[in-house]
């Protein structure tokens, strides 16, 4: 429980710190392409993201009785984000705007977009397990952290330092009996 605990700690500050920065990026291509900052109308998705983008909006304007762009992204899952980096958004997403969401990862973009989609996913599926309750304690624990912190680097070495600072993960596996 202690480190599902922790894992659902340091993920949901991926989670926030990695979609501000998406949003940040999806929010100046739009405006530079089509004068709006406001991506939601522009974004090309694929038919389960304009679902997923759809449903936020709606569950964002009902509870404010108005679409207001900071709720509409926190109704987002981390799913929605995670797919944004995936392959199938490389030539309309990665390439002219989100490869910026990470300025101080990888130098060549192509071999950043297979990293950062590499510690997303993975960072999803313990966040996954952890909030659904199931055994994540053969996972390697050590490396979901190190992941993390990396990735929190590549958008902010501030917000990875506070996140290192913060997180219980690596007491928590350093206090694990050896098997």
């Amino acid at each position: 429980m202690r480190a599902s605990s922790s894992a659902l700690e340091l993920t949901g500050i991926v989670e926030i710190v990695a979609r501000n920065a998406i949003d940040r990026e999806l929010s100046a291509w739009s405006e530079g392409r089509y004068r709006s900052s406001s991506w939601f109308d522009h974004v090309p998705l694929d038919r389960q993201g304009s679902v997923d983008l759809a449903k936020a909006r709606d569950r964002a304007a009902r509870r404010s009785g108005e679409e207001v762009h900071g709720r509409v992204i926190a109704e987002l899952s981390f799913g929605f984000w995670r797919y944004l980096v995936e392959t199938r958004y490389l030539t309309a997403l990665w390439t002219p705007a989100l490869h910026r969401a990470f300025p101080n990862g990888p130098s060549d973009i192509l071999t950043r977009q297979r990293q950062v989609r590499t510690r997303l996913q993975q960072l999803h599926y313990v966040r996954n397990r952890a909030a659904h309750h199931e055994p994540i304690h053969q996972r390697d624990l050590r490396r979901d952290h190190d992941y993390a912190i990396e990735l929190l680097g590549w958008i902010s070495p501030v917000a990875a330092e506070r996140a290192a600072a913060t997180t219980s993960l690596p007491t928590l596996l350093d206090g694990r009996p050896s098997p």
